[in-house]
């Protein structure tokens, strides 16, 4: 039987080559000058992320790493592969990549809200997480991971929340981000009206002691269940709190008020499975 041969990657010398300027300068920002916010590619480091994109929906533009690192990755036929020694690649993305390997992406659309909120089946139980405000990169990748590995099955953002396809986002969430529906609700906080039309409990995460413990919520009884999350450091909204159905707090010893909100997304995602 004759086995087709693999395309090798393309080998780039000159750092200005235009095949890679996906990866072009990646510590300038979330975003390449002249360019809007969460309009460019989608940027994706390490094998094991770039294994997640590639089982992903996201259209897989190119590949780029190190010599044998792209190789072991086994790529289709049709996505673009480029190597270089690990001076050029520095040279290109603008720092020492420990991980080998990058991948860049196209966006896709966010959710249809509607369709986020029914999910695969409209009678299922579903857990979502709605954030307020978070604008590090670093908190939203986190949350993401958790989201996954914890049950929740998609991410709700406000207008100012920052972009969780960024990469710094993918790569904290170790590529687990691009496996969960992601939607805005543009009129904030009206757009929780939304999801308690379609069956939803919204449950602002507030370290208050009039909120009722987290552990209390009955999971019997509210299947479809939101958690709010707010930036670290001023949380929620008054706004957004007032939205909620739920306040709830995460029980913790005298003298400790509240946790990081990547940590405390991650004690609610598994109280609330």
């Amino acid at each position: 039987m004759i086995v087709g041969v693999p395309v090798p990657p393309v080998l780039i010398t000159d750092p200005a080559d235009e095949r890679v300027a996906d990866f072009r300068d990646l510590i300038a920002g979330d975003r390449k000058p002249g360019t809007e916010r969460g309009t460019g590619p989608v940027i994706v480091e390490g094998v094991p992320a770039v294994q997640r994109l590639l089982a992903s929906p996201y259209p897989v533009r190119s590949v780029f790493g190190i010599p044998g690192r792209v190789a072991d990755l086994q790529l289709p036929d049709d996505v673009p592969a480029y190597e270089a020694d690990r001076w050029v690649l520095s040279d290109v993305i603008g720092f020492r990549l420990t991980r080998g390997v990058l991948a860049s992406a196209d966006r896709l659309p966010p959710a249809d809200l509607d369709e986020l909120l029914a999910g695969p089946d409209p009678a299922a139980p579903r857990r979502l997480a709605v954030l307020e405000g978070l604008n590090d990169h670093e908190n939203i990748g986190s949350i993401a991971r958790s989201a996954m590995a914890l049950g929740v099955d998609g991410l709700l953002l406000d207008p100012t929340c920052a972009d969780p396809l960024y990469r710094r986002c993918v790569r904290v969430s170790m590529g687990h981000v691009l496996s969960l529906p992601i939607a805005v609700l543009g009129d904030w906080p009206t757009d929780l009206d939304r999801l308690h039309g379609a069956g939803y409990l919204t449950v602002a995460l507030t370290p208050a002691a009039d909120a009722v413990d987290l552990g209390d919520v009955d999971l019997a009884a509210h299947p479809r269940t939101a958690v709010l999350l707010g930036a670290e450091g001023p949380g929620l909204t008054d706004a957004a709190k007032a939205a909620a159905r739920v306040r709830a707090r995460i029980p913790m010893r005298s003298g400790v008020d509240s946790l990081g909100v990547a940590a405390a997304a991650a004690v609610a995602f598994a109280t609330l499975r």
